[in-house]
This record gives C-alpha cells, structure tokens and sequence, in this order.
C-alpha cells in the first residue's frame, strides 16, 4: 500500500506563489500517475494536474495551464505543485492522490493541505 503526505500549503496574497509537495511512501512501484486534486467549499473535487511517476509526461487542466506545474523528484518519491499568480478561486483543500498500474484508478490518497489565497 502507498502513503501520501501533502505540505506546503497556507496563506497568500492574491498573485503570490506556493509550492506544494506530495511524498509517498511504502509500495510505490504500484504507482504509475501521481496526480493533484483540488476541491473547494461548496463545490466537487476536480483534477488540477498529473505526472506520469516513471516518464514524466504530464496533464492539466486547460484552466490552470501557465500558472501551475507539477514536477517529480523520483530520488525522494516526492511530487511537487508550483502555484504561480494564485487568485481567490484558486482557494481549497488540496489533495495528492496516487493511481495504481494494475486498477487504473486513484485509489490512495493524502489528508490534504489547504490553500488560501487573499484578495
């Protein structure tokens, strides 16, 4: 089984950046995507973008293309979201989620880490 643990979320201004991590642990050879999910108050999880963990070939979500990039440092299993010129709708929980090769779907998932941004 595969552990996720999210950090690097907080509080910025509107137009400012914050850098989110994802480190997994334990049976990762599972994995064959890693992805980030973001769902804010009131409203449905929706895809922010993924990575493929062995190619690095990566997806967005046409919206948050130029002001978001994923990233994969296979050395410390960890899987980073660089947030640039956030804005308010840019606020929500945050979440790193792992799809499995054989399932093919995102089965294990972090806590979440949540994001503000201020107006």
């Amino acid at each position: 089984q595969v552990q996720l643990v999210e950090s690097g979320g907080g509080l910025v201004q509107a137009g400012g950046s914050l850098r989110l991590s994802c480190l997994a642990s334990g049976r990762t050879s599972s994995t064959v995507r890693m992805g980030w999910f973001r769902q804010a108050p009131g409203k449905e999880r929706e895809f922010v973008a993924s990575i493929s963990w062995n190619t690095g070939i990566t997806i967005y979500t046409d919206s948050l293309k130029g002001r978001f990039t994923i990233s994969r440092d296979n050395a410390k299993n960890t899987v980073n979201l660089q947030m640039d010129s956030l804005k308010p709708e840019d606020t929500a929980v945050y979440y790193c989620a792992s799809k499995n090769t054989y399932s093919g779907q995102y089965d294990v998932w972090g806590q979440g880490t949540q994001v503000t941004v201020s107006s």
